[in-house]
């Protein structure tokens, strides 16, 4: 019994030792927000204060140490956000999880992302060049010096920063940083292999009806792609029941066994999943964007302008926005160059100097992403002699033969000998096909392959240099003038300023193509014809823009990723615009008000009517009436009752409506595609469009024999079935909010359940991916086919005629660490539409840190 009685206690007592060590951990892994802290490299005191916002404030003497100091406060709130992403740009997630990322990894290695970055550092002037050394040194004398332990991703997986390279940051990252937002946001050239892909199935009309133009619009290219394809030759042959399917170990994330010591590649796999699905999706559009406007004074209460932002990107956790204000005066960089004063408050990005949006005293900016075309895929020949070289124009219709550039890279895994691999290079760039599973799934490549053009890699990209001047911005002249130096990916700058000044200005490097393309980049093309060779840019001051006189005449101007060329604009830009739904809507609310103040604008970025809904509802209504026999067909009528098309997240009808539409789309668009190619192209691609217009003109060759009715009846049989399964009998149940919350997942944690519960963002919305109030879902998920993963990062609103009444949120919180309160505690704000203060002269501070050289 004595025995029993100690060995209790020793139980007892390593248990609050155990308690004890996790409790000191716990603190330890908190950011200093108070007091002193030293740092090696500054040249003089700065002040880091935190105010009622949360808004971090960065008073230093000098330019230097304003880009030092934010390099080390990112360091300090998101240091595991700053070392994932270098991981991903650099294609070194292997050497953490193993061969489960070994293809995200070769294809960022072919890309060659940090090789662009390294040419692209040399390139820039030293005022670039100075604040990024800054900003880098920053965050390596965080690490250098801090006693703050470092956050429980990093023990979790066993790493530290910086990995085998030793070095947690430095200046090319931040330029690799800045291609990676490009790689996210400026690039089609997933949609140009899905016409590929899909030529090989439909062909003619239906392969324009599968991916149709801008509405209204004729379609840009009359090539028949799958004649072309089918006459080249460029398909694999596919030998009927050679091929057998195969779980992909990526997508197991179940906890059970999850963390069984004779399995942990389960917990790799795991662990990768999301980022191998943000890799598969790289290339597509689709749903991606933003809202911008900005009001007039001649349109405002005040009579001075109002503007206002939400930047549509994948919602994560820790978010991908950091807010601060950058404040120092005049002087000289470190590497001796002039530095002009800044003082610039808005929303940073953990990787780079400045602010990427936001304000000045004086004026202030917005961003949504233009979507040109500045990704062409082609099509490289293999010498049938020597497939080391592959095809080039030659004269009079002669073959000439060339020799692939050929790199290699050295890959580390963890847990198996490093990888050496050979990337090809044609004189168009990256061969994409070598690195793209989906590639040499559909193409011979014994005698093609793919290789991508893309302007973001080109040497002459200053993209970081813009956004160091524009902090320094104090007009809308100043602020046009910085952007000059904005190449990718193309913005839509959309800005006002103190004095009543308002533009709107395409920024970026777009291409120019030959007047005898026929393709434009809407396909691959063929690699040896000189015709569809790029033949330079489009000069800054060509690029679209509208200027004051012209927004004050309409008393407003918007932007949500719609077309944006004028009528008789000469210059092709692309034909894969974002349906105008939110722009339209936007629209109507801009015009409905005489006077715009605060409020309004609040209530436009708020608003969840679904003009796609609106649209397609008709047909469901009357599905519902010609279904009596269904079983829960009255409950579901009751429900519909009233539905106007608005998302609103406590009601069952937006989720009603979600479904049938989902199940509609597979029934017709899968039914003609086949099983493999629709899963291939189905999710991140939602083919609205198509259905809407099948369904208008009832259309029997996509329904079938019996009619877009049955298809609709059938859709609505499934939809009702899959939401009872999922959420019970009761309709009254059924509600938006509960399938279709807002989820901000963690890198990489989100795919493992054990730890989402605790990494993981998630909170009740309302919307849809054409709604204002933005909430892109992804339909393919099999686990959450109706979670927003796209929506509002952040909103902003700045008010011109007191720039200290402006506002912002965003969906988490400052902080990257899960323990801390602040890792998510504007998450509800954000679901209601609020704001938090966005003042450079706040009342008080809540915390005040002063670092020392």
């Amino acid at each position: 019994m004595i025995w029993f009685k100690r060995t209790l206690g020793s139980l007892g007592a390593l248990l609050l030792v155990a308690v004890g060590v996790a409790g000191v951990y716990v603190y330890r892994a908190f950011p200093a927000l108070d007091g002193e802290l030293q740092a090696a490299g500054l040249a003089a005191p700065v002040t880091v204060a935190r105010d009622g916002s949360d808004l971090t404030h960065i008073k230093a003497q000098s330019p230097h140490d304003a880009w030092f100091s934010l390099g080390y406060v990112h360091a300090q709130e998101r240091g595991w956000q700053l070392e994932f992403n270098r991981r991903v740009m650099h294609g070194e997630l292997s050497e953490a999880f193993g061969p489960a990322t070994l293809d995200t990894d070769k294809l960022l290695r072919t890309l060659g992302i940090m090789r662009a970055a390294e040419l692209q550092w040399q390139n820039l002037p030293a005022e670039g060049r100075d604040a990024l050394q800054a900003y880098s040194d920053g965050i390596n004398a965080f690490y250098e010096s801090s006693s703050q332990a470092l956050s429980p991703e990093f023990h979790i997986l066993g790493i530290k920063p910086g990995g085998s390279s030793g070095k947690a940051w430095t200046p090319q990252d931040s330029v690799g940083w800045s291609l990676m937002m490009a790689l996210d946001l400026g690039g089609n050239w997933g949609t140009e292999f899905a016409r590929l892909s899909a030529a090989r199935v439909v062909g003619g009309a239906q392969l324009q009806q599968l991916f149709p133009p801008y509405p209204g619009e004729s379609p840009a290219s009359s090539v028949d792609f799958a004649k072309l394809y089918a006459g080249l030759g460029v398909y694999r042959t596919v030998v009927q029941g050679a091929t057998k399917t195969i779980a992909d170990p990526a997508r197991i994330s179940g906890a059970k066994g999850l963390f069984d010591a004779q399995k942990p590649e389960k917990m790799l796999s795991a662990l990768a999943s999301g980022i191998n699905d943000w890799a598969g999706g790289l290339g597509v559009v689709d749903g991606k964007g933003s809202n911008n406007w900005v009001v007039s004074g001649t349109h405002s209460t005040s009579g001075k302008p109002l503007l206002a932002n939400d930047p549509h990107l994948a919602l994560s956790a820790p978010a991908i926005w950091y807010f601060a204000r950058l404040q120092a005066p005049a002087g000289k960089a470190a590497g001796g160059s002039a530095a002009p004063a800044i003082d610039a408050i808005g929303a940073t990005l953990p990787g780079l100097p400045f602010v990427v949006l936001g304000r000045t005293s004086k004026v202030a900016w917005t961003f949504t992403n233009t979507n040109p075309d500045v990704q062409d895929l082609y099509l490289e020949q293999i010498n049938p002699a020597n497939p080391r070289q592959y095809r080039v124009p030659a004269a009079g219709g002669e073959q000439a033969w060339a020799d692939f550039k050929v790199r290699e890279e050295i890959i580390k895994i963890k847990g198996q000998p490093d990888l050496r691999l050979a990337v090809r290079e044609s004189r168009h760039g990256p061969v994409l096909s070598d690195a793209q599973k989906s590639h040499t799934d559909l193409l011979d490549t014994s005698k093609y392959v793919i290789a991508l053009r893309w302007s973001a890699l080109e040497a002459d990209n200053k993209t970081v240099l813009a956004g160091i001047r524009a902090n320094q911005a104090q007009s809308v002249d100043e602020l046009l003038a910085a952007f000059a130096s904005h190449h990718s990916p193309m913005q839509n700058l959309v800005a006002a300023d103190v004095d009543g000044n308002v533009s709107f200005k395409a920024v970026g490097k777009m291409p120019l193509r030959k007047p005898g393309n026929d393709i434009l980049g809407m396909a691959p093309s063929p690699g040896w014809d000189a015709r569809y060779d790029w033949t330079g840019w489009v000069p800054y001051e060509q690029t679209p823009q509208t200027g004051k006189a012209a927004i004050d005449a309409k008393g407003w101007l918007s932007t949500a990723n719609q077309r944006i060329t004028p009528p008789g604009y000469p210059i092709f830009m692309g034909q894969d615009w974002t349906v105008p739904y939110r722009y339209d809507r936007i629209e109507q609310l801009l015009a409905a008000t005489p006077k715009h103040d605060m409020a309004s604008m609040q209530k436009i970025q708020g608003d969840q009517l679904s003009l796609a809904t609106v649209r397609l509802l008709p047909f469901l209504q009357k599905t519902l009436q010609q279904t009596p026999g269904q079983p829960l067909v009255g409950a579901i009528t009751r429900a519909m009752q009233g539905f106007d098309g608005t998302m609103r997240a406590d009601q069952a009808a937006p989720l009603v409506f979600a479904a049938w539409a989902d199940e509609l789309t597979r029934g017709v668009v899968g039914g003609k595609l086949g099983p493999g190619l629709f899963k291939a192209l189905y999710g991140k691609r939602n083919f609205r469009s198509t259905i809407e217009d099948i369904m208008e003109r009832d259309d029997a060759d996509w329904c079938g024999a019996g009619g877009c009715a049955a298809q609709s009846a059938a859709a609505l049989e499934r939809a009702v079935t899959r939401l009872q399964s999922d959420y019970g009998p009761d309709v009254s149940q059924w509600t938006w909010g509960r399938a279709h919350y807002a989820l901000s997942a963690h890198k990489p944690f989100g795919n493992v359940p054990l730890l989402a519960r605790f990494f993981d963002v998630r909170v009740p919305t309302g919307g849809d991916t054409f709604t204002v109030n933005v909430g892109q879902y992804w339909s393919n998920d099999e686990k959450t086919p109706f979670a927003s993963r796209h929506a509002a990062s952040l909103r902003a609103l700045y008010d011109l005629a007191d720039m200290e009444n402006s506002r912002f949120i965003y969906q988490t919180g400052q902080s990257g660490l899960v323990f801390s309160g602040r890792y998510s505690d504007m998450r509800d704000g954000w679901a209601a539409v609020q704001y938090r203060p966005l003042q450079m002269n706040p009342a008080a501070m809540a915390h005040q840190l002063t670092l020392r050289p």
